[in-house]
């Protein structure tokens, strides 16, 4: 099975700013952004497509043709806990050392580690695997799709940060 991910567009919120979970507003640029996204899925078909529910996913499933994109809450972004919407620079927690340390096994304050947000994606690629499509799409996030790409064999969990796609980026990976 063909399994097209696409990152949603820029978001508008200050650099250094710690989201996941939060519904943030995108940036101006997004029409230009979302025309290229388009432009990468023009003449696939797809037998299902499926969105985060944040709107920053949406929004770009919609822009693609795919109003009626399947909501699914395991391909929201890594859940920030009590850091969302905070400055890294300002966030005083003593854990927000131990997670830099090991995010991939330390959950943020009230969130979620890294491996638990490979979980979640890891569940969602289980159940579509069991699915006789020949080709998907899914709108979501960078943590999201690093993990499907690490679920299909593509990259290794601990250099995922290393390979992280562009905002309105297209991968492919095969299931």
């Amino acid at each position: 099975m063909e399994v097209y991910l696409i990152r949603h567009t820029s978001v508008n919120v200050p650099k250094g700013t710690c989201y996941g979970f939060t519904d943030v507003p995108l940036k101006p640029s997004f029409r230009r952004e979302a025309t290229a996204a388009r432009l990468r899925l023009r003449g696939l078909r797809f037998d299902r497509v499926f969105t985060s529910p944040l709107s920053r996913a949406a929004k770009l499933a919609a822009f693609c043709g795919f109003p009626d994109a399947i909501r699914d809450a395991r391909l929201k972004e890594m859940n920030m806990g009590e850091w969302e919407m905070q400055r890294f620079d300002n966030i005083t927690d003593e854990r927000l050392q131990l997670w830099y340390d090991d995010f991939l096994n330390q959950p943020t304050t009230g969130g979620e580690s890294f491996r638990q947000l490979y979980a979640r994606v890891a569940a969602f690629l289980d159940g579509l695997r069991q699915q006789s499509f020949s080709r998907v799409a899914v709108f979501a996030h960078g943590g999201v799709l690093i993990c499907a790409r690490v679920y299909a064999g593509e990259i290794p969990l601990e250099e995922g940060f290393e390979h992280l796609t562009p905002y309105g980026g297209v991968v492919k990976i095969n299931l």
